[in-house]
Order: structure tokens, then C-alpha cells, then sequence
């Protein structure tokens, strides 16, 4: 007989109820590890207790939350303390020196990768067989070499002792929601992983007029690439597109056309080297919760990107293998060649299956 808790019914799997008080250990579907969304109940958390090695990392998946929404995943990752010690050391990195901030896009980039709390990945659950897709989540980090602080976050260690995990490793914790497709009654709920895609930077290059070109490598495969400008133009963009009362931005930038032969997948990006200039504040601040200025600054149609510039494809029909990219924003016209880097998007076939009810 299905056992039943609150509206939800599973077969098999022992339920702990959330209790009222505040200070008490609740999950919500639509919020993160921070904060308690005003009016929303607490999901019925069903204990998992599943582990499994994926992606050459130990995983516990201690509980899933039956919410009226849908369902929220809770993903533990365990790293070995002397990885995350190699880590820090390499990047010279402490309690009292954790900041990022003085290190170049490229090195932040690498930093990413080398950082073995830090792993992107795609879930998919299938409930009674019916799939359920991750619609948002975050995660935060428990790093024991540092007390608080670097790549410690007091959420995780709330969360690792709440599940009673080993706090003598590293932890990354992870949490999903997945909206319910049909029905919430839980018979059958299996879990599938997929390690998403990873950018590597490659190579510099500079180009100082239509026609030059550079050859370069794929860092998996080795196929031979060669990139050929097609047009060099600085441009400028209107004040009025990403000005506001409070901040002065750059408008100045160098756009390139360029091809690359033999035609690639989606797996190539060109981008400027240097970091743009960052906008000058000409009046004071009057709301203390407005957003500081960002130096991403959208050109639109060519500008975008949570990194700043990026490429696009320009929808030719006379030249399909035709890309465009900008540098980044400045007050003056950069008067040097642009320094560029080769960007490749690597995708690491990983993908698994576990049952987990």
C-alpha cells in the first residue's frame, strides 16, 4: 500500500515531516538555499539516502521534497581534501587571499576548471517513466581546508549536517527543482546524469587587416583550423542604447568578420584578450538596493553574454560560414591591433542512468 504524506504518496521510502518552526530545516520549490518565499509551504521531504560514482566523483543523493509545485533534488559531491589543496596552492589561494578579482577572464576561466568543487551538469528524472526536466536550482560549497569564507559557505555545512555527511571532505551541494508533468504519485523515480559542456580558452592571435589569417588546432580532435578576416572596423554604439542618469559608459569597439575553413560545429568562439573599460558613475547613488554597473554592456545583435563579448553567426546567404565578433567597450578607439583568443566548447560525453526508487 502506498504510504501518504500530506498530497503526495510514494511506495517504499520513509518520509520525514518539515516541521513549523523557523529555525528548522525547510526547502521550497521556488527559492534557493537563501531565504523563505513569503507564503509558500514547505515540500514533505522523502528520504533517498541513494550514492553512486559518476564523473569521477562519489555522489549521495540524501532526499528529494515533495512540493505542491513539483519536486526538489538534493545533490551532494564529494571532493577529496587533497584535491581542493592542490587547487588552492597552485592558485595561491587562502582564507585570508580568496579574492578572484585581480586575475584575467582567461585566468578566471582556467581557475573554473581546475576548481574540483566546481562541476557543471545537466539531471533529468523520470517519474513512473515520465520525464521531469530541471527548471532552475543553485549550489553551494563546503571547503574543510578554509573556516569560513573561500569556497565555504555556511548553507553548505547547514545542508551536510542535516543529511549527516562526512565533514572531514569537501562538499559540493546542489539543489533542483523539477516541476511534476502528470501526477504526483511516486511508484517509480530514476535519476539521469549529464555532464554539460566546458569552455577551454586556445590560443592569442591578432589580425590587422581583412585577409590576414591564423591557423590553429583543436585540442580533442587536432583538426586543423584556419581563420581568415573578412572586415576590421571599430564602431561605435549610441550612448542612448547603455546610458543611464547614474552611469557614463564606453561606446567605443572593434568588430571582425571572419570565416573559418573547414567549417566547424558550434564548438568555436573568438574574443577579445582585455577586459573593457568599466562605466564612470556621474551622479550619487540614491537607492542603496540599485544594482552596481556591470562592465558586460550589450550591443544588440552582437554584443551579449553573461562574459561579455561573443560571437554570432550572421545569417548570410551569399557566405554561411561567415562569424562576427566584437572586442570589448571603451571611451576611446583602441588604436592597437586587438588581441584575440580561440575559445572551444568542450563537450564531455558523460551520461548515466541510477534508479533511485
Amino acid at each position: 500500500m502506498d504510504k501518504v504524506v500530506g498530497d503526495f504518496s510514494y511506495e517504499g521510502v520513509a518520509a520525514i515531516p518539515i516541521g513549523e518552526d523557523t529555525r528548522e530545516w525547510k526547502v521550497y520549490f521556488d527559492n534557493n538555499f537563501w531565504g523563505q518565499p513569503k507564503g509558500a509551504r514547505a515540500g514533505t521531504e522523502i528520504r533517498l539516502d541513494r550514492e553512486f560514482d559518476w564523473a569521477g566523483y562519489h555522489w549521495v543523493i540524501p532526499a528529494v521534497y515533495a512540493c505542491e509545485k513539483g519536486l526538489v533534488m538534493e545533490f551532494c559531491r564529494r571532493v577529496e581534501v587533497e584535491d581542493i589543496r592542490d587547487f588552492m596552492k597552485k592558485w595561491n589561494l587562502s582564507a585570508e587571499n580568496d579574492s578572484c578579482t585581480h586575475i584575467s577572464q582567461e585566468q578566471r576561466m582556467q581557475l573554473d576548471l581546475d576548481n574540483p568543487l566546481c562541476l557543471h551538469f545537466n539531471p533529468r528524472l523520470e517519474l513512473n517513466g515520465e520525464t521531469m526536466q530541471m527548471t532552475h536550482g543553485s549550489g553551494v560549497c563546503f571547503n574543510p581546508c578554509v573556516p569560513e569564507g573561500l569556497l565555504h559557505e555556511p548553507e553548505a555545512e547547514r545542508a551536510l549536517k542535516h543529511y549527516g555527511l562526512d565533514l572531514s571532505y569537501g562538499w559540493a551541494v546542489y539543489r533542483y527543482a523539477f516541476p511534476w508533468a502528470n501526477e504526483t504519485e511516486i511508484k517509480t523515480l530514476s535519476l539521469t546524469m549529464e555532464q554539460q559542456s566546458r569552455r577551454v580558452p586556445g590560443p592569442h592571435f591578432k589580425t590587422h587587416a581583412p585577409g590576414d589569417s591564423f591557423s590553429f588546432s583543436h585540442p580533442v580532435n587536432g583538426t586543423k583550423y584556419t581563420l581568415t578576416v573578412q572586415e576590421l572596423e571599430q564602431q561605435t554604439i549610441s550612448q542612448k542604447r547603455v546610458g543611464s542618469d547614474r552611469w557614463f559608459y564606453p561606446t567605443h569597439f572593434t568588430a571582425m568578420s571572419y570565416t573559418l575553413s573547414p567549417k566547424p560545429n558550434d564548438d568555436i568562439s573568438i574574443r577579445d584578450c582585455a577586459d573593457g573599460d568599466k562605466p564612470l558613475e556621474i551622479a550619487p547613488i540614491t537607492n542603496h538596493f540599485v544594482p552596481e554597473a556591470q562592465n558586460d554592456i550589450v550591443c544588440v545583435g552582437i554584443i551579449g553574454g553573461a562574459h561579455g563579448p561573443t560571437t554570432i553567426l550572421c545569417g548570410d546567404s551569399k557566405q554561411e560560414n561567415l562569424h562576427v565578433v566584437c572586442s570589448a567597450l571603451h571611451f576611446e578607439p583602441v588604436s592597437n591591433d586587438i588581441e584575440w583568443r580561440v575559445e572551444f566548447n568542450i563537450l564531455q560525453p558523460l551520461k548515466k542512468t541510477f534508479l533511485l526508487i
